[in-house]
């Protein structure tokens, strides 16, 4: 279980919960502390002894100190191989010039990634089911490009699914880790603005960051799923059309500095508007980029 990327990512999850609100016991039964940080009661009961182990609580759940920074598991050993795959694969068609019906080599790939070929090829028919990806008899992997209609469709479904997700995120306690996330990554928003004539290129990983976010306190792993190709998609989109980049950027940063204090606010009604307005900008901006 130590070996686990959930194991790890939860406990460094329970950490910064544990440092962020300075809680003097880690109170709760085992099936509500695992629906808190949405995992299972076996994950969160190796992190609670995982945290008795290194002397930070007692059996009894009182903190007995706070948990240092080297209680921290490094970023590369919470990753599962799938999502080091589809984080390296989303940057690979942000930094390359990928081109409707250009071959996309599976060895290749792997090599850069430093993953297996069959963790490639998995991801690959993933996004295969989507429409992205075309597997030919011979082996070989073609990337198909995106059309206005599957732009349309995609954007439709995202807002089904975007606006339960948060829904859902306005329904958490005021305990849950997604509040003091949205804190953090409202900071990183304001920071990336106030620098945007130097970083603007940075936008793309912080939007892929904050909707994952979003979509992962859907507690729904089908909601979570279709952010893959959301991902790939909006950040497909962002290298392809570099012609107003920066403007683009600095009105989806805006939008999201919204979208987060209505999140903030827990008001549904509130929620509901900021989350719309950036859903149809986003929707307006990706089919401009296909030409409609």
């Amino acid at each position: 279980m130590r070996s686990n990327a959930l194991f790890k990512k939860t406990s460094n999850n329970v950490i910064d919960y544990i440092n962020t609100n300075n809680v003097a016991e880690l109170g709760g039964s085992e099936v509500a502390l695992a629906k808190t940080f949405n995992v299972s009661r076996t994950t969160i009961r190796s992190v609670l002894q995982y945290l008795e182990e290194h002397g930070i609580m007692d059996r009894g759940r009182r903190i007995l100190r706070k948990p240092a920074y080297s209680h921290y598991f490094l970023q590369a050993e919470v990753l599962t191989s799938s999502e080091i795959v589809e984080r390296k694969f989303m940057r690979w068609i942000l930094n390359s010039d990928v081109q409707p019906g250009q071959p996309v080599n599976v060895t290749q790939l792997a090599r850069e990634f430093a993953v297996s070929t069959t963790a490639v090829r998995g991801y690959l028919h993933q996004l295969r089911h989507y429409g992205l990806l075309e597997h030919r008899p011979n082996s070989t992997w073609i990337f198909r490009g995106i059309t206005a209609a599957f732009a349309t469709e995609l954007c439709d479904i995202r807002e089904i699914f975007e606006l339960r997700s948060a829904h859902h995120i306005a329904g958490l306690p005021a305990t849950a880790p997604v509040w003091k996330a949205l804190e953090d990554i409202k900071d990183e928003h304001v920071v990336l603005q106030s620098n945007l004539e130097d970083r603007f290129k940075d936008f793309s990983d912080l939007d892929e960051r904050f909707h994952r976010l979003i979509y992962g306190a859907s507690e729904n792993r089908f909601v979570v799923e279709f952010h893959q190709i959301i991902s790939i998609i909006f950040h497909y989109h962002y290298q392809w059309n570099k012609a107003d980049e920066k403007s683009r950027n600095a009105a989806a940063i805006k939008g999201h500095l919204l979208y987060i204090d209505a999140l903030l606010t827990r008001d549904v009604t509130l929620i509901e508007k900021a989350c719309r307005q950036h859903l149809e900008a986003a929707r307006q901006t990706l089919l401009m980029s296909t030409g409609v």
